[in-house]
């Protein structure tokens, strides 16, 4: 099958391009043996069906990083394969940049055709490009589009065929000469004034401005991320299981005689004569509402808001400026994206630590995330029980979260050996996202939220199910009683919180509020759950992107730095 490879350099609207070429069915999946994604769908050319490939971005084609190194392994594999076309997508408003990776693509003897990408932007910077000019300098085809409306699309289709490899010819030495005499003959710069979106684009990278407009963003995103997951809870996915899905446990719980092994296992305990789906553990009970009815409705939320901030261009911005406070704790910007959709729910915050290089840097990307980030739900049981005392009580339990991800960073940082690199990221101007790109860029996460992290999260909880039913963990609690009580100086009852915490943090914070626990016991209690250990989703998944070696590590240092902390707090506090 012919195939059609989209290349550029990162942020130049390849995946705009990509959705406007392909339908729905896209599939995106890991490239062999790594965690670099990418994403292939089908389109027809004249009654052919040909493979679409959206290639990872990359600048060059003597790769600096893993992204590019894929890059560059795709295009070998499809000059190997003598059937494929590469539509060089360039950033018409960064032409003389862009060439550099044109110039390295008509040396490799493949077809290429042009697409010269945000052409309406041109108009605004007062740039014209003569294309006829280009397409006759380069003796490939060159198109001009605006993938964002469409504009220029149906041409690019058009001239797919036409695409031809013709070896540019220049000495490597002189390329950037050459390029400068391309630009000389073909583009025209006049004067304008900078837009709004080009001044805020300015103030919002600038450390002075940049902070305060971070936070304002962040704590919008938040909002409106808790208002779409608990609406999607409280009117949409809870009515569904507590009405439709409950009742038919029941019946399914009485055909299996309301009690025993198997029942336990997959209706799980009966609480009152109902089931609870915070607590009664069976698979088809919790194991189905927590994945579906607790954490996807986050997911969701989460995966909306990022989308739009990466098409938008704003999510390289927020990169940058995290870049310096990040590499104290051995990540560079872009690890502060797992941070963030870890707030949402730790499990797409698990899987995105893949956006980090190397194995060292998601290893740290993983742990912090699961010692000090709570997750939404987590963050509203904690406002709700410890708020009442005000700002200072909350400031105690999160002020003590964000200190601990920075001392634990810092020390990882130090301990563990190898290198982070330093971020390499294209600052894109503000755009607005084109909606059926951000629709299937959502669908394509969910969809694989849904394949990769569910079996997982079912397992976990089939796990927890097994131990609680031969009373292992009933074991393990009397274990834990005389810690929990004499260093953390929390009752007996708070052993069973941080049990059920393993399978929900937040069911177990709002465990603690019948045990009438004092200010100093609910900061203490409040801390150590949302540090002792991920819940088993969480668990679950980062079992899978760390492996049990790595995942063995990163659970001890959780345990051993919540006994530090929780000893701490009950000697300061």
């Amino acid at each position: 099958m012919r195939k059609v490879l989209l290349m550029g350099n990162p942020n130049v609207g390849k995946s705009v391009v990509f959705s406007r070429l392909t339908g729905v069915n896209v599939i995106s999946s890991n490239y062999p043996g790594t965690t670099v994604e990418f994403s292939k769908g089908y389109m027809r050319i004249s009654n052919e069906k040909v493979e679409v490939i959206d290639v990872p971005g990359t600048y060059s084609l003597e790769p600096s990083s893993k992204a590019e190194e894929i890059a560059v392994k795709i295009l070998k594999d499809s000059i190997a394969s003598q059937n494929s076309i590469v539509v060089n997508i360039v950033d018409s408003t960064n032409l003389e940049r862009n060439l550099n990776l044109t110039l390295q693509l008509l040396k490799k003897n493949i077809p290429v055709i042009v697409d010269l990408n945000f052409w309406d932007e041109t108009k605004h910077l007062g740039i014209s490009i003569d294309v006829g000019e280009l397409e006759k300098i380069l003796n490939v085809p060159v198109v001009p589009t605006c993938a964002v409306t469409g504009e220029g699309i149906k041409g690019l289709v058009d001239r797919l065929l036409e695409a031809k490899a013709m070896a540019y010819d220049y000495q490597e030495e002189e390329k950037w000469h050459e390029i400068g005499k391309i630009i000389d003959r073909v583009q025209k710069v006049s004067h304008r004034h900078h837009t709004f979106l080009e001044r805020l684009a300015d103030a919002s990278i600038r450390p002075l401005t940049g902070i305060p407009i971070a936070l304002g963003v962040v704590y919008i995103a938040f909002k409106l991320i808790r208002f779409i997951g608990e609406g999607l809870i409280g009117y949409v996915l809870e009515p569904i299981f507590e009405k439709l899905w409950a009742p038919l446990m029941m019946k399914f719980s009485s055909i299996l005689g309301s009690g025993g092994f198997i029942h336990d296992i997959l209706v799980g305990k009966i609480f009152e004569g109902k089931i609870d789906f915070g607590q009664s553990f069976g698979i088809l009970t919790t194991g189905l509402f927590v994945p579906f009815a607790a954490v996807f409705p986050y997911v969701f939320a989460f995966y909306l808001i990022l989308s739009f901030f990466e098409d938008s261009g704003y999510l390289p911005r927020l990169g940058v400026l995290a870049d310096k406070m990040m590499h104290q704790v051995g990540l560079h910007g872009l690890g502060i994206i797992s941070m963030l959709l870890g707030l949402g729910c730790n499990v797409p915050g698990a899987l995105a630590t893949r956006v980090m290089e190397t194995r060292r840097e998601r290893f740290i990307s993983a742990t912090l995330m699961a010692i000090a980030i709570p997750c939404m739900a987590q963050i509203a049981m904690i406002v709700g029980l410890v708020g009442k005392y005000g700002a200072k009580a909350l400031m105690l339990v999160f002020g003590t979260l964000f200190l601990v991800w920075i001392v634990i960073g810092i020390l990882m940082n130090r301990l563990l050996k190898g290198e982070s690199p330093e971020i390499f990221v294209e600052i894109p101007p503000y755009r607005i996202p084109y909606l059926g790109a951000l629709v299937k860029k959502l669908w394509m996460r969910v969809k694989g939220f849904l394949k990769e992290a569910i079996p997982f999260v079912l397992l976990g909880v089939f796990i927890v199910n097994i131990l609680y039913t031969l009373g292992i963990i009933d074991f393990l609690g009397k274990l834990a009683g005389p810690v929990i009580k004499n260093l953390f100086g929390l009752p007996s009852g708070a052993v069973a919180a941080l049990l059920v915490g393993f399978l929900r943090k937040d069911v177990a914070v709002g465990m603690l509020v019948p045990l009438g626990l004092t200010l100093k016991q609910l900061v203490i209690a409040s801390v150590v759950l949302a540090m002792y250990f991920p819940c088993a989703a969480t668990f679950a998944v980062l079992v899978k992107e760390l492996g049990v070696k790595d995942m063995i590590k990163s659970a001890a240092i959780m345990i051993f730095s919540t006994i530090i902390v929780g000893s701490l707090l009950n000697l300061l506090l």
